[in-house]
């Protein structure tokens, strides 16, 4: 297992407040985006928050808001399916204002094989990272709950989606490992192969160990940057987390060069083909490694602890982690936090809001009605969906 390194070796520094900046949105405009046949959303910097009934459209806001970043989005669903029935396509235009100006950013899918395009400022950009970097989001659901208690996979998407914050190449270096992975399984389950000196396979396992290392050394730096972000928390409200890492590429990293884990992983794709080929996967490797997060005042595992006690531990994860991309790079992320007050307490809002608040950037919350977020005071944007019966919207300051 690989620790999170002493806070006075890790590579984030923290910088001065005034270092700090927030790109925010200031309106929000969807087109045939889920249950949104149009919508179109002003808003300001600080607190957003949607309250309506459930199942009126608030969480698919923030899943649009996702389609600005790279990866997935916020319910890693499928882009056919979030175009509204019977449509062809959908569109999500945002203006962002930021601390080099203001800039338009769009997304659109046409229901075809090119998948998302994204354009600024009316020019098609030829990726995502370069609005990762600009745009940083991370995002909190009810289907993270259970981070704690359900299989180590859903841990790795949560840990890599805070290092792409940081890092967004990451996206890239998991995109290829997975579909190089892919090919050497199905080749390995193939008839007929043969495993020695076969270059086919020896091409694909050179990809798994290269993209396989920059992988493990991404986590790890980002483990790092979480537990300093984790040192400067209060834990008077959300308990105080300890991660470490488990997996082996990342643990060699601790004491190896890049180069000599790489040639270490090689060799043991290379030797474990038979294994591989028998159990129908590959058994070691990045795709392996799990996040360790545990209750550090009680010493006890995450998975060990109340429904309430793990709540709070996610929502300090998240607060800490937007902590540390705004002390790393310089630029608060906008948070997404989809029906958030649920089982926190009235304290542990109260202390949402004061921590929201010193972070200083854009924060979009969902919720069924505004009591649950009296603590926020009179200077949040609220948005009622209950009262929208025309398809374009301003929000609210109250």
């Amino acid at each position: 297992m690989s620790e999170a390194v002493p806070m006075e070796q890790a590579r984030a520094d923290i910088k001065p407040s005034s270092a700090i900046k927030a790109p925010h949105l200031t309106r929000l405009r969807l087109t045939q985006f889920r249950s949104h046949h149009t919508l179109d959303i002003h808003c300001q910097s600080g607190t957003v928050i949607l309250t309506g009934e459930n199942g009126i459209g608030k969480t698919n806001v923030l899943e649009a808001i996702s389609m600005l970043a790279p990866g997935r989005g916020l319910r890693s669903g499928q882009l056919d399916d979030m175009t509204q029935n019977g449509q062809s396509g959908w569109h999500v235009l945002a203006d962002v204002d930021g601390p080099t100006g203001s800039m338009r950013v769009s997304v659109d899918y046409q229901g075809d094989a090119t998948g998302r395009r994204l354009r600024l400022d009316g020019e098609t950009a030829r990726g995502f990272d370069v609005i990762g970097e600009m745009l940083p989001q991370l995002w909190l659901t009810p289907a993270m709950d259970r981070l704690f208690s359900d299989a180590a996979s859903g841990r790795r998407k949560f840990l890599d989606r805070f290092a792409q914050t940081l890092d967004a190449g990451l996206s890239r270096h998991l995109s290829q490992y997975e579909k190089a992975m892919r090919e050497r399984n199905k080749l390995l389950q193939t008839n007929g192969t043969i495993f020695s000196q076969n270059s086919w396979l020896d091409g694909l396992e050179d990809t798994m160990a290269l993209q396989g290392v920059a992988i493990a050394a991404a986590r790890l730096s980002a483990l790092d940057i979480l537990a300093q972000g984790l040192t400067q928390m209060p834990d008077n409200a959300f308990p105080r987390a300890e991660v470490a890492l488990e997996g082996a590429l990342e643990a060699a990293l601790r004491d190896h060069s890049a180069l000599e884990v790489e040639d270490q992983f090689r060799h043991q794709l290379r030797q474990s083909r038979g294994l591989d080929a028998a159990a129908g996967r590959t058994l070691e490797g990045p795709h392996r490694s799990d996040l360790q997060v545990s209750h550090l005042a009680k010493s006890m595992p995450a998975s060990a602890c109340s429904t309430g006690e793990q709540k709070a531990l996610l929502v300090g994860l998240i607060l800490a982690q937007a902590r540390s991309v705004a002390a790393r790079l310089g630029d608060v992320p906008i948070l997404l936090l989809d029906e958030v007050a649920a089982h926190l307490d009235a304290h542990r809002r109260a202390a949402l809001a004061d921590i929201l608040s010193d972070l200083g950037g854009q924060s979009w919350i969902t919720g069924t009605d505004m009591e649950s977020f009296a603590a926020f005071g009179a200077t949040v944007s609220h948005v009622d969906f209950s009262n929208l019966t025309a398809p374009t919207s301003e929000a609210s300051r109250i």
